[in-house]
């Protein structure tokens, strides 16, 4: 493993690839915990009988829906953070640290979630319930773009020797729009919380959906970013 020191110091320390490659094995890990958390939290009914169990099965699907978008957006998450790192070839503390900050959110996701499922039936619950689980994907959003833009920034501190910086920019105005959707998707819930869960529905399968062909690699498909 080779490391490149600049000329600000040992401070900003960066490392060359291989070091990518282990902070992406230990995301791959926190992702896979996460999105196996999030069926671990569909709890099995007590119910006996087939009438009583197949109406309890129908009773989850609160669970059901939670669990779908969910996964939907921690999958998407997986798959831009992935393809981030086809244009950051370096990392340093920071970067470590933020993306840690990241990975934090991704793993924090299930609670919300499981929130959502146990009181969206509820009608005195289900607004704020909503808001919280919204929030959760609103944070989620803002925190990848710093991931982001820190790895980008700064003349593009951390990219390959390769990396096209105005490509780089590009892709930098194309994910500040991930946080409005949420944040917006989430305010819904105020005046609907089904509504805002739609939304949030919607903005899962959008995101699924193959990116439109480009001459370059970009990650065009995030609940962090935007599509181009």
């Amino acid at each position: 493993m080779s490391e490149h020191a600049t000329s600000r110091g040992p401070a900003t320390r960066v490392v060359e690839l291989g070091e990518t490659t282990r902070l992406e094995t230990f995301s791959d890990g926190v992702f896979a915990i996460a999105i196996t958390l999030l069926v671990l939290e569909i709890r099995v009914p007590a119910a006996h009988g087939e009438t009583a169990l197949g109406s309890a099965l129908l009773h989850l699907w609160p669970s059901y829906l939670g669990y779908l978008i969910s996964f939907a957006t921690i999958g998407i998450m997986w798959v831009n953070h992935h393809t981030m790192f086809e244009h950051i070839r370096r990392v340093n503390r920071t970067f470590l640290l933020i993306n840690v900050v990241f990975l934090l959110v991704i793993g924090f996701i299930p609670f919300p979630t499981a929130v959502l499922a146990e009181h969206l039936p509820q009608p005195e619950g289900r607004r704020v319930a909503t808001l919280f689980y919204g929030a959760s994907f609103t944070v989620m959003a803002i925190v990848y773009n710093l991931v982001w833009r820190y790895g980008a920034g700064g003349d593009g501190r951390l990219l390959g020797a390769a990396a096209d910086l105005e490509e780089a920019r590009a892709i930098t105005r194309s994910y500040t729009w991930g946080p409005i959707i949420y944040l917006v998707a989430t305010l819904i819930a105020l005046a609907s919380p089904i509504a805002s869960l739609v939304a949030h529905a919607l903005i899962a399968l959008f995101f699924t959906l193959p990116p439109r062909s480009s001459a370059k690699a970009v990650p065009e498909v995030a609940s962090g970013g935007g599509r181009r």
